[in-house]
């Protein structure tokens, strides 16, 4: 089930240009595009990191 919603997270992030790396069941998000100065999250997880992208979605492409 864990590996469905990281799979869905990870879907997301794609749409959202986000890379996403994993470490030790840990999430990093990092976006580069269409922002003024690089956005990362770091050490999040499975939850934490999706309700970020679910906040991000919410406020546009531009996180704002």
């Amino acid at each position: 089930m864990e590996q469905q919603h990281s799979r869905e997270m990870r879907q997301l992030a794609e749409r959202l240009l986000f890379d996403v790396q994993a470490h030790d069941g840990r999430f990093t998000l990092t976006r580069t595009v269409d922002v003024p100065a690089p956005v990362r999250h770091e050490n999040l997880t499975l939850k934490e990191a999706v309700d970020i992208l679910e906040t991000w979605k919410l406020r546009g492409l531009h996180g704002g």
